[in-house]
């Protein structure tokens, strides 16, 4: 994972690659405690790979790179 401080700095850093998939802070911070939340519970156990598509298509994070195999 690369954090930069904008399109542009991304778009520069890239310089003509193809890029993978892109998403704001915020949504990151969602996605972390949505996947990683629960992992302190004395009852935790993992998540099967439904759950986290689920996670994944809660936070409206779809598309072929956001499908897990």
């Amino acid at each position: 994972m690369l954090v930069f401080r904008s399109e542009a700095h991304l778009e520069n850093w890239l310089a003509g690659r193809a890029g993978g998939a892109t998403l704001p802070i915020g949504k990151l911070s969602q996605l972390a405690y949505a996947w990683w939340g629960d992992r302190v519970a004395p009852n935790w156990r993992p998540h099967t790979r439904e759950q986290n598509q689920a996670i994944l298509d809660s936070l409206g994070l779809t598309g072929d790179f956001w499908r897990l195999a």
